[in-house]
């Protein structure tokens, strides 16, 4: 009995998880100037906790290596 209700509360941890967020590359933010722009807008709009997700970290790299490319 109590592995069964072990094996239950494992599936339902699972299920009530956060989906993972899928992480970019500097080079695909680059390519995707909209995507860049979504990632920074929610950086900035949320700063206090993304600022240090690794989707910002690199979307800012992606706008400093866009920004040195267009100069």
């Amino acid at each position: 009995m109590r592995v069964h209700f072990f094996c239950v509360f494992l599936f339902v941890l699972a299920a009530c998880s956060k989906e993972a967020e899928r992480v970019y590359t500097v080079d695909e933010l680059i390519v995707d100037e909209a995507l860049l722009a979504d990632v920074i807008g929610k950086c900035r709009h949320n700063s206090g906790e993304l600022s240090n997700t690794l989707n910002c970290q690199t979307a800012a790299a992606a706008d400093f290596r866009a920004r040195l490319e267009r100069m």
